[in-house]
């Protein structure tokens, strides 16, 4: 089957970016050097093509019961323009995704979900929609999405797109006309979304291209800076066989509340301990740890690589990994098997960068 392209193919070619496959669409790596993106997003402006994402409305008397039966966070108090981060599961606690919560009325919801997962999710969520008097549309191909990420993104979006956000706060969200505007992102800078029309986002695109203030970025760098920051990816520290709680994600699901799917495999989960735990570990060589190298304890497999990067802004070799419980207490010395070589290494947070949100 053919990899779909988003409303900025084009443009992504006219720039002689690099062009893969990512999530079924083919999509821009990089344009000129990763680590000139990479370092733009840090310290000025990045532009990402993030049109690749699934949206769902869901809409009805009873959105806000459907979503919290679907969503391990908790929306019954959730103010409109308020975002929220959580997953959905499956029974046995296992995850089928993890999105972003939009409440954009009383009973209004819009849901971002992850490009590979759309047609997975869009069945799972109309599979548990029954009870439910909601009106649910799969609006993915409707959308295209842009990210405005970095210390000078607000100034971006005012000065360059017309767009006056300095408002928001971190996780909130308005509509300006027919857009929808929330301060979000997945760099650990501060920055923009912006959902639209194909025509919209195109038209956005070119003007930020045209103003010299920000510089297009690729999914090469979007996944050095998630990965500095401690963020997952599904597929990597999430997974159907990878809980919320394996992945150090428990905070985003609440457990209080009356249910959810997938909730009782949790909360055994907290009380019983899980096998395997997801940790950060700092090599003491520049070595490069890649997904799925193993992880040793004194030269027995103990787990294996979700990411791992010779940092960008650090400079450090690090990577997330899935271990055993036994091996993921802070300071543990670890090694990597990369290749031939073996390369040692110690536990520490996964955070490898300090976020900087506009609280």
């Amino acid at each position: 089957m053919e990899n779909k392209r988003t409303c900025l193919y084009d443009k992504h070619v006219a720039l002689g970016a690099l062009i893969s496959p990512f999530g079924g669409f083919d999509m821009p790596i990089q344009y000129s050097d990763i680590k000139d993106e990479h370092l733009a997003v840090r310290h000025c402006c990045g532009v990402f093509d993030v049109s690749h994402m699934g949206e769902v409305t869901v809409k009805g008397p009873d959105a806000e019961r459907y979503v919290n039966h679907i969503f391990t966070n908790d929306v019954r108090d959730m103010p409109v323009g308020k975002i929220l981060y959580g997953m959905m599961l499956y029974d046995n606690g296992g995850t089928v995704d993890d999105l972003l919560v939009y409440k954009m009325g009383a009973n209004d919801f819009f849901i971002v979900i992850n490009a590979a997962n759309i047609d997975k999710d869009w069945e799972w969520m109309t599979q548990h929609a029954d009870g439910f008097d909601i009106e649910m549309h799969n609006r993915s191909d409707h959308y295209g999405q842009l990210a405005v990420q970095g210390p000078e993104a607000e100034g971006v979006m005012q000065e360059v797109l017309q767009l006056s956000c300095a408002e928001l706060t971190f996780y909130t969200v308005k509509t300006i006309g027919d857009l929808i505007v929330s301060r979000t992102g997945y760099t650990g800078e501060d920055g923009f979304e912006i959902y639209g029309t194909h025509e919209q986002i195109r038209r956005f695109w070119d003007l930020l291209m045209a103003s010299g203030r920000c510089k297009p970025c690729g999914l090469g760098c979007r996944d050095t800076l998630r990965f500095e920051v401690g963020l997952p990816l599904y597929g990597d520290e999430l997974s159907a066989d990878i809980s919320p709680i394996m992945a150090g994600l428990g905070f985003f699901c609440k457990l209080d509340k009356p249910e959810f799917i997938g909730k009782e495999a949790l909360v055994l989960q907290k009380e019983q301990g899980v096998n395997k735990k997801l940790v950060g570990i700092e090599l003491a060589d520049k070595a490069i740890p890649r997904h799925g190298y193993p992880v040793l304890k004194d030269g027995v497999q103990v787990g294996e690589v979700t990411t791992g990067y010779h940092t960008i802004s650090t400079d450090k070799s690090v990577c997330m990994a899935l271990v055993n419980s036994a091996c993921s207490a802070l300071g543990t010395p670890l090694s990597i098997q990369i290749r031939k070589k073996v390369f040692d290494g110690v536990v520490v947070k996964k955070k490898f960068y300090d976020k900087h949100y506009k609280k």
